[in-house]
């Protein structure tokens, strides 16, 4: 770019034509605004607002050295449009010394590239309309073309600074948005991976473990129902079968699925549970109907002697309408399992207190709480025999209930080991029991006989464990001894034996199995037993492991 020529001038004449010298700033700012342009292309952590302000600074400087008058005329100036602006409210103060102190703040891109073109343009102004002379002379001395020309260049170099400014910041903005919708998309696709490797997992459930499959079926039942507060525990629960199933836990077999008479009604069960408000327990509901009626006759749900019955007779199978069991039914175990404080559908210890007094009736539940904390074996059985002995009849209810329906549910056994241990506990409500007149007249005997093995085929019957193959019922101890070894689950005297663990004597050391217990537990070498027909009687034994007259373990696969 050629310079301009202009004419000389001499000190000593106070009254000047400053055009010239304008036109010479201009240049220098022009050239200013370029290096401004370049630094802002390289990454920098200056604002668009840091550097309009530098921008404005250096020419602010610029201007107040032409003089003492020409500044004092521009601060003038300065003010009065400073003035203005306040009062309108509508623009940028041009005060350049406040504005350095006041720093510089974020915009909005689309308002700071506004700002920016009202700035210059009244700067455009400014530099057109000034006129800087001598305290008596103020003319203004018109630009000539070719200064108009630089001005325009200098102020549409200095304009698209600040539009590149505004442009780079919309940018990042976008950026920062797409980077937030790339975040979503990651999360979304996260949650899609964990849903397949479910799905996988419960793909190897199906290949072979029942429980695995019934409480996945279960889960797809309460997402149905909308239980959607219980759908994770239970997810937990189901991927936990598979892994037992996988890693070879027999004690998933102990499942024994509902028949199809009670899978035909989940339709109505659904309807009535949501209506009582326990939608998430619609396979307890089941498990229940199961042990009542296994789906059949006009009271499925055996509902007909509840409180809750206000439209049949409360006598057994008073009911005729198989709907209206099954909402008085659910209405009766929705009482319990408020009762019983249950929680949600694998709360199982509350669940068993809820079952039980589902059969005895609610007194049982606040009597168990008070009495003993809560269910056990033992205490179904003291009070079936004190209600027995109070209503002077032979029995009162089912002390195994519990045992009973846990077997159709498939979230008992998993996460409480009921396999092994509910024969221990039926086995152990029973100590003190002389005579053995129930477990041999049970069996089918009209008279005493050497009853330890109808014991032990008793207890297993309660805990449901003849029915499913997992014990078998035997009076004799050979043929119980058989049983087991013909099916690979025998052990030697040596063997170190675990809770519900059937033990086998020879007392007279022939090989022959004389006697038979239950193992109670093993500890520091020693074997815990409940015996029938020890002296008589239902008793605890001890025996050194290994000792000589212990002839060997049939081991259930619970």
């Amino acid at each position: 770019m050629s310079k301009i020529k202009t004419r000389d001038v001499k000190k000593d004449i106070k009254s000047l034509n400053k055009s010239p010298q304008t036109i010479n700033r201009m240049q220098s700012l022009y050239d200013k605004s370029r290096r401004y342009q370049k630094e802002f292309d390289t990454p920098t952590e200056q604002s668009s607002d840091e550097y309009a302000t530098n921008h404005l600074s250096e020419l602010g400087n610029d201007l107040a050295s032409q003089g003492k008058q020409g500044a004092e005329t521009l601060l003038r100036r300065a003010s009065d449009h400073r003035q203005r602006v306040k009062s309108r409210k509508d623009a940028q103060t041009i005060d350049f010394q406040e504005y350095s102190k006041k720093g510089a703040k974020q915009r909005h891109a689309k308002d700071q590239f506004r700002r920016s073109k009202v700035k210059h343009g009244k700067l455009d102004s400014r530099f057109h309309n000034m006129g800087i002379g001598s305290e008596s002379n103020h003319n203004k001395s018109p630009l000539s073309k070719a200064q108009k020309r630089r001005f325009k260049v200098v102020r549409k170099s200095t304009v698209k600074t600040s539009a590149h400014a505004a442009k780079t910041a919309y940018k990042t903005k976008q950026a920062t948005q797409q980077a937030a919708k790339q975040s979503a998309r990651a999360v979304k696709a996260a949650a899609k991976t964990v849903t397949e490797v479910a799905k996988k997992i419960a793909q190897v459930a199906y290949a072979g473990a029942k429980l695995a499959v019934a409480a996945i079926k279960s889960l797809v039942s309460l997402l149905i129902a909308g239980g959607w507060v219980s759908v994770i525990v239970i997810l937990i629960i189901c991927l936990f079968g598979s892994a037992l199933y996988v890693f070879g836990d027999s004690s998933s077999n102990s499942y024994t699925p509902i028949s199809a008479e009670v899978e035909a009604y989940t339709p109505i069960i659904r309807i009535y549970a949501k209506n009582h408000g326990i939608p998430d327990y619609t396979e307890l509901i089941k498990a229940v109907m199961m042990q009542e009626s296994g789906g059949k006759g006009n009271d499925p749900m055996q509902a007909s002697e509840s409180g809750f019955n206000t439209k049949y007779p409360r006598t057994p199978n008073g009911i005729t309408d198989p709907e209206y069991s099954i909402d008085i039914g659910i209405q009766n175990l929705a009482s319990c399992l408020s009762s019983a404080g249950v929680t949600n559908p694998v709360d199982m210890d509350h669940i068993r207190l809820a079952l039980q007094g589902y059969n005895f009736g609610n007194g049982y539940i606040s009597w168990a709480q008070k009495n003993h904390g809560g269910y056990s074996v033992a205490n179904a059985a003291e009070f079936s025999d004190m209600m027995a002995t109070k209503n002077g009849w032979t029995g009162y209810g089912d002390k195994q209930y519990v045992a009973h329906v846990l077997r159709y549910y498939p979230y008992g056994h998993i996460n409480q080991g009921i396999g092994n241990t509910v024969i221990t506990q039926v086995a152990l409500s029973q100590l003190g029991n002389a005579g053995g007149q129930p477990f041999w007249s049970w069996y089918g005997f009209n008279g005493r006989v050497e009853w330890c093995a109808c014991f032990v085929s008793w207890c297993a019957d309660q805990g449901g464990y003849i029915e499913s193959g997992i014990i078998p019922k035997f009076a004799g101890c050979v043929n119980g001894a058989n049983w087991f070894k013909d099916r690979g689950q025998w052990q030697e005297r040596s063997y170190t034996p675990s809770p519900g663990d059937i033990i086998f004597f020879d007392w007279q050391g022939d090989g022959v199995t004389d006697h038979v217990g239950i193992v109670e537990k093993c500890e520091n070498g020693m074997v815990y037993t409940v015996e029938g027909n020890n002296n008589n009687s239902v008793r605890q034994a001890t025996y050194s492991v290994g000792s000589g007259i212990i002839y060997g373990y049939g081991v259930p696969k619970y």
